[in-house]
């Protein structure tokens, strides 16, 4: 996976938009399953996650509905026979916003063709290309603004996804991360793309807004967390001493944190073991292994959140 730490935007002027500005008439349905904008919802629909500079792909009313709420820009609103019921609701949470969604780019199409290009199994007959956000470093570490300013002046908690290769598990972890507050994410290269159509919809739109970077190397996350003076936690199987003796138990998530999440099969890379301030992890029955990635998340960033007193 490329690094993906700064997204460009082209969709200015001369960009994405301008480009395919002509791939279809607006006013007319698109019958041919060759047409562009068909092709380019299908490869977005049905891919791993954007390259740079490729609009993000996302499907039905909801998260359509939590792309504009998000402040997204959109390239194209691609909607079926059968989706023509969800475009007065989308289209009026857009008037709601400084962005909206050009009426020129409302594609319609027929029920057969808009299943041709879907990622689901059940289409809902929406869909549609947005802009995705550019994030930096600094927005991790400052997370971003909720609707009550919730996040201003928090601690840093960034949760770190390192070879999750399960998008479901990807999404959930944003989910969470979102839920509790982290200020930021990274999925980091070898972990299924964060906004790929499957991690999206785990993530029931968290990937959306919560600042993320994608595609870093550890070495280079590892690096940065350093020079911002942010504590990296490993989290680990079992509740025990590390080599150094260090416990889970007394890991203070209240100051700059970074938990490192690894697969639940392969666990976390050495270098991040090796390079850790600390272990944690969640005392369990020991009849049981492991836990998915998702859960281990979650769990984690709850106790973050309970020691930072933010519920």
């Amino acid at each position: 996976m490329a690094d993906h730490s700064r997204t460009r935007n082209t969709s200015a002027p001369g960009g994405f938009a301008k480009a395919h500005a002509g791939a279809s008439g607006a006013g007319d349905p698109i019958t041919s399953r060759d047409n562009k904008w068909l092709k380019m919802f299908r490869a977005a629909l049905q891919g791993t996650g954007p390259r740079d500079g490729e609009p993000l792909g996302i499907e039905g009313p909801k998260l359509i509905e939590e792309a504009v709420r998000s402040g997204l820009g959109f390239e194209a609103l691609l909607v079926s026979d059968a989706g023509e019921r969800e475009l007065d609701r989308i289209l009026r949470a857009a008037g709601e916003t400084e962005s909206g969604i050009p009426r020129s780019r409302i594609l319609r199409t027929t029920d057969k063709l808009f299943g041709g290009v879907a990622g689901t199994e059940s289409p809902q007959g929406v869909a549609a290309l947005v802009r995705p956000r550019e994030w930096n470093f600094d927005d991790l570490l400052r997370g971003a603004a909720t609707r009550n300013g919730a996040l201003a002046g928090a601690s840093a908690l960034i949760v770190v996804l390192a070879a999750i290769q399960d998008p479901g598990n990807v999404g959930t972890a944003l989910r969470s991360a979102e839920a509790f507050r982290a200020t930021g994410a990274i999925a980091s290269r070898g972990t299924a793309d964060p906004w790929s159509p499957k991690a999206l919809r785990a993530s029931a739109g968290s990937a959306l807004r919560l600042p993320l970077l994608r595609g870093m190397a550890i070495p280079v996350v590892l690096a940065q967390l350093r020079i911002a003076g942010v504590k990296v936690y490993a989290a680990s199987a079992r509740t025990k001493a590390d080599a150094a003796g260090r416990q889970s138990a007394a890991a203070d998530l209240r100051e700059p944190s970074a938990i490192f999440i690894g697969s639940e099969g392969a666990g976390l890379p050495q270098e991040v073991e090796r390079a850790a301030d600390a272990r944690i992890s969640i005392p369990m029955s020991e009849s049981v292994e492991s836990l998915n990635a998702g859960v281990v998340a979650s769990l984690l960033l709850y106790e973050a959140a309970r020691q930072r007193k933010r519920f």
